[in-house]
This record gives structure tokens, C-alpha cells and sequence, in this order.
């Protein structure tokens, strides 16, 4: 794809008169990295989870690359777009080589158009939006982990190998929620899956109780639950009260996962599906040794968040690594041109016609966890060819 011109305007203006000073031409003393991620909010549960799994990245490499310490410095958006750009732009000023961010897409949207005008590289392991390296990408963003129609792709065919007949759906009121379930809708349509109602919850909502009794009283025998965060903990919870796993084939987008399940208990959690980011399970040698690591450091097992992260960030580490140079346009041109052989899920392929990872795709089903181990653990029941989950390049 071509990449578009940023629009010249002044950023100064719009973000408070911050002066962002120009980058140094010679190697600083240090590697600087900022992680602008929510830490605290209805998406805070994931931050952490992201930040620990860039920990173990950095640390498993010694704290440096290119004969440098890493500096890592978070910034906690507060699950808010407005505080994220801020907090981004701060990073920037105090001379970032790298940004790491986001969970919420609109945040990331925003961010990229700072980085990209700056020519400093992002790294986006969660933000799911197909126009983050689509319409609105550029050569700086890149994104290691899955699109929003790689997700729809595998919750309408999930839905469609489940004989789902009819879907009633309960979305995140925010502009990508929306754009999901709509593209959604429309796959499930021509599947021959009838939509028979819709919601659409406020982040940060503390009652799902009314839309809830709604969906099942709607007919559904499929509920597609699109929400994120601590939101997934509230309706689901609210959900076990009613026995709606027994009541409806639940399933969602990064819906359900261990450090997920361990929050929500098993009656509101066991029988969920949800597309899967990442899996401790998989079996790859590196993912071993990261799930050795993160257990050694937390006491548990990585979530779908923290894996993600890792991998996007040890293979920016190691890319930038690989080209024994202080040069950022170099590392870009070596990370748009990289194929990762050794991802913790296996070849991942960055797709230089828009800097996305090329990947399969996982799909998983809560069960009860084995003894000593966590009361609710994800079952992989499909895996999905990234063939069949991406176009060919143009």
C-alpha cells in the first residue's frame, strides 16, 4: 500500500505548545523505549499484563540492544484517547527511539499520526483496527498481532461450525466497537446466521444485567459479546448469576483467557469461546522458554496480553539487533522486511505492503483447569492458516 502524507499542521498548536526537539544524529547513551499502555481504568487489567510481558523481553536479552542499556519508561493513559496523546507527545519530547503502545485503537490512531510525523517507530501488540496499517498507516507503525477482520473472520466461522442460527450481539460503545460488530453482521449474514438484536454498553459499565435478560430472551442461541477489559469481567460475572454460558454459545474478540477466567470464576466463564492473541500452550521453543521466564518473575502463567507483547517487542529487539547499526530508517527497513521463524506461535511474516504480521489465527473454549492449576483455562479448539485469514500483498 501507499503510505499517506502526514498533513502538515502544526502539532505544537494542538497539544498544548509541547516542542518536540529534533532526534540526535549520534548514538545516545541509551536505548530509550516509552510504553504508553492504560495502567489503571477499565482496560488497566491488560496494561499490566502487556508491560510484564515487555519486561521479560528486555530482560531476557540483558536490558540492551546495540550495546546499550534499555530505558523502559511507562506511561499510564488511564484508558483515556485524550491522556494517551498527551503522554505520548511527553514521550517523544524526552527523545523516545521507540513507542510501545496502546490497547484502545483510537488512542493508537492518534499516536501513529505523532510517531509517523516524528519518524520514530511504533510497535502496536494489541490495537486491532484495520486502518492502524491500513488506510491510515505508515512506514513507522507496525503491528505484530491480529486485525479486526482477522477476529471477525474466526468468530463468524466459529459461529457458522457451532450451528449458530441466530446471533444476538452486546458491543463497547466506541467507534471501533461499532465498526467491528457492523463488518460482523454483515459475515455472519452471509453465513446464514440471523442478527435478532444489538446493544451497545458504555465502557466502563457496572450493569449488564438488563441487556443480558434481553439477549437471551431474544431467541439467540449465539451471543457475540464484543467488550474488553474489566468490562469482560462485569458482564460475564453478571452472566454466571444467570447461567448464560449454559444459555447461549458465548463468544468474542479476546473475550476469555486464564487471568481473565481467574477474575470473572468458573460459572460465568466456563463454555466461553474467543479468538485467542496468544497461548501459553503453543508449542514452539521459544514460547517454552517465555512461559519458564514468566512464571520464574510473576508466579503464573502469561496472558494472551502479555505474550503478544513480548513477541511484537523481542522482535523489534532483535531486528533492530540484527542490523548492528545506530540508524532508525535501517531498523525500519530490516523490521518491514523480517520474518519471524521463532514467534511464540510459530512463523510470523511482517507484510511489507502495510507492516502487519502475517499469522495464524487461534480460537479457544473455556474449560475447568486441571488440579493445581487454574480453576478456568482455555482449550485452542480451532487454528486458523493465515491463508485463511489474509489477502495476498498487492
Amino acid at each position: 500500500m501507499r503510505f499517506p502524507a502526514i498533513v502538515g499542521f502544526s502539532l505544537a498548536l494542538l497539544f498544548g505548545g509541547v516542542l518536540i526537539p529534533p532526534a540526535k544524529a549520534q548514538a545516545p547513551d541509551k536505548f530509550r523505549i516509552a510504553g504508553v499502555i492504560p495502567l489503571s481504568g477499565a482496560w488497566g487489567i491488560i496494561g499490566e499484563n502487556m508491560r510484564r510481558g515487555v519486561t521479560i523481553a528486555i530482560e531476557e536479552r540483558g536490558g540492551q540492544v546495540l550495546g546499550k542499556p534499555i530505558e523502559m519508561v511507562w506511561e499510564d493513559t488511564e484508558t483515556s484517547s485524550q491522556v494517551a496523546v498527551q503522554k505520548a507527545t511527553r514521550a517523544l519530547a524526552q527523545g523516545a527511539q521507540t513507542i510501545f503502545d496502546e490497547v484502545s485503537s483510537g488512542s493508537t490512531l492518534a499516536i501513529m499520526k505523532l510517531t509517523g510525523q516524528r519518524k520514530v517507530p511504533l510497535i502496536v501488540t494489541l490495537s486491532a483496527d484495520e486502518r492502524i496499517t491500513g488506510a491510515d498507516g505508515n512506514r513507522y507503525t507496525f503491528r505484530t498481532s491480529n486485525t479486526v477482520p482477522m477476529e471477525n473472520a474466526m468468530i463468524g466461522e466459529f459461529a457458522k461450525r457451532q450451528s449458530v442460527k441466530k446471533m444476538y450481539g452486546i458491543v463497547a460503545d466506541y467507534q471501533v466497537g461499532r465498526e467491528m460488530w457492523t463488518a460482523l453482521k454483515a459475515d455472519l449474514a452471509s453465513k446464514g446466521i440471523a442478527v435478532v438484536g444489538e446493544e451497545f454498553a458504555p465502557i466502563g459499565s457496572k450493569d449488564y444485567s438488563i441487556i443480558l435478560d434481553k439477549a437471551v430472551k431474544s431467541g439467540a442461541d449465539g451471543l457475540a459479546l464484543i467488550v474488553v477489559g474489566g468490562d469482560v469481567v462485569t458482564a460475564l460475572k453478571q452472566g454466571g448469576e444467570i447461567n448464560l454460558p449454559q444459555k447461549m454459545k458465548v463468544m468474542g474478540t479476546m473475550l476469555m483467557d486464564e487471568t481473565l477466567g481467574q477474575a470473572i470464576g468458573p460459572a460465568g466463564s466456563l463454555g466461553v469461546s474467543s479468538t485467542l492473541r496468544y497461548h501459553f500452550t503453543q508449542d514452539t521453543p521459544r514460547n517454552k522458554k517465555f512461559v519458564a521466564a514468566y512464571k520464574a518473575k510473576y508466579g503464573e502463567l502469561p496472558s494472551q496480553y502479555a505474550g503478544e507483547a513480548y513477541d511484537g517487542m523481542s522482535w523489534w529487539l532483535d531486528t533492530v539487533e540484527s542490523t548492528k547499526v545506530w540508524d532508525k530508517e535501517k531498523w525500519v527497513d530490516a523490521f518491514r522486511a523480517s520474518v519471524r521463524e521463532d514467534s511464540v506461535e510459530g512463523v510470523k511474516r511482517m507484510r511489507s505492503c502495510e507492516n502487519q504480521a502475517e499469522q495464524v489465527g487461534l480460537f479457544g473454549t473455556a474449560v475447568a483447569g486441571a488440579e493445581g492449576g487454574p480453576a478456568v483455562t482455555m482449550k485452542v479448539v480451532e487454528t486458523f492458516p493465515a491463508s485463511a485469514l489474509f489477502k495476498p500483498c498487492p
